[in-house]
């Protein structure tokens, strides 16, 4: 009788740091710095290499002796205040999103995407990283939602001219939507729709026509609100809101 192939065998293997995060027990970048150290036990024995191929379902992971196992999924929005970055350890040692999650008893969590430091509002926090990439992912489309406020006061060409995009730097900025919310004086406030995410877009987009941001709140991230989150706060997502972003 032939030999059935054994299936656990096809488990794609991933490296050593990859796994302490996708385990939840901190940033690749963390775990880089544990291998170096010689804190990292991968079957008993210490690995020196933080590219390691491993299974983490199967091989037994320790560090400074304690088995490191798969820590709760865990799913949070944060009402990102402005000042601060959305980042663990900062070498200028600025004020981190992670001061706002003080005092609460998490694993390791992750931003899903980032708010640049002038930014503020709508920030999702998360351990599940199969979750954060399909958000992330430019084929899933999820819309973000922005207001912004602008030093001018836009007429409808202006508006239509920000809705046809800019080249900037040779790349193409465009927005899925950008409306008039209000205007008076010299300000006006726009709510701008992203299904796209790529660095300083709307800033860069704005900019190219001469405008200057003077804040940028996103409110939404697909169907979830932001609401009367307070700024500074962060809270777990309901059973309701993942299913909302596509579930977990």
């Amino acid at each position: 009788m032939a030999r059935q192939p054994d299936r656990r065998s096809a488990t794609p293997k991933i490296s050593l740091a990859r796994a302490l995060s996708k385990l939840g027990f901190c940033s690749r970048t963390q775990a880089e710095r544990l291998v170096a150290e010689g804190r990292v036990q991968v079957g008993g024995k210490t690995a020196r290499d933080a590219l390691l191929r491993i299974d983490p379902d199967r091989d037994r992971i320790t560090v400074d002796g304690e088995r490191v196992v798969a820590e709760r999924k865990v799913y949070l929005m944060l009402n990102k205040p402005r000042g601060l970055v959305t980042t663990r350890d900062d070498p200028e040692g600025r004020g981190t999103v992670y001061d706002c999650l003080e005092g609460l008893d998490l694993p390791f969590v992750s931003p899903v995407g980032r708010l640049d430091k002038a930014s503020e509002g709508l920030l999702l926090l998360s351990n599940d990283t199969r979750w954060a990439n399909g958000l992330l992912d430019p084929a899933s489309h999820v819309a973000k939602t922005y207001h912004v406020q602008i030093a001018s006061a836009p007429d409808d060409a202006m508006l239509g001219r920000f809705r046809q995009g800019a080249v900037v730097d040779g790349e193409l900025l465009t927005a899925s939507s950008i409306a008039l919310l209000r205007s008076g004086g010299r300000t006006a406030w726009l709510e701008i729709v992203l299904d796209e995410g790529r660095n300083r877009q709307i800033r860069r987009l704005l900019g190219a026509f001469d405008v200057e941001v003077l804040r940028l709140i996103r409110v939404a991230i697909g169907g979830l609100q932001l609401g009367a989150l307070a700024k500074g706060q962060a809270r777990y997502l309901t059973a309701e809101e993942l299913a909302i972003l596509g579930g977990a």
